[in-house]
């Protein structure tokens, strides 16, 4: 199987000869053989796992995406994906860039809340006026 790995503004991964393939969805784990009928899967942020002859098992976590296989293409699209050596490296790499993003994501949601109410005060006073 071909495997490829899309974020938003890059591909991630691009792996040939891939021989399985483990996510996770909404329902639970599942694996990809290369003779699987096709399917497509709404996947859930947690730990992509597929195996090649060269690298071996290579260990991903993905965020939430979607899943795709077509024949012997299998497209994966998440917003960040990142790579490890092995899985605790990728639980300390999860919890240090995940989380900083999602604290920087609250943080800009909150100083967009204060502009969107400053304009809102500002439109009020001038339609009164």
């Amino acid at each position: 199987m071909r495997l490829k790995v899309l974020l938003p503004f890059q591909v991630f991964a691009d792996e040939d000869g891939v021989s399985r393939i483990v996510a996770e969805s909404l329902g639970g784990s599942f694996g990809l053989l290369p003779h699987r009928l096709d399917c497509v899967a709404a996947l859930v942020p947690g730990i992509l796992i597929y195996e090649t002859p060269a690298h071996g098992e290579v260990c991903l976590a993905v965020d939430e995406g979607i899943l795709v296989k077509t024949g012997a293409n299998v497209l994966v699209s998440v917003r960040r994906a990142l790579r490890g050596a092995g899985l605790a490296q990728l639980r300390e790499a999860v919890a240090q860039q995940f989380l900083q993003e999602d604290a920087q994501a609250r943080s800009l949601r909150s100083a967009m809340a204060a502009v969107e109410s400053g304009f809102l005060r500002r439109f009020a006073r001038f339609e009164n006026a």
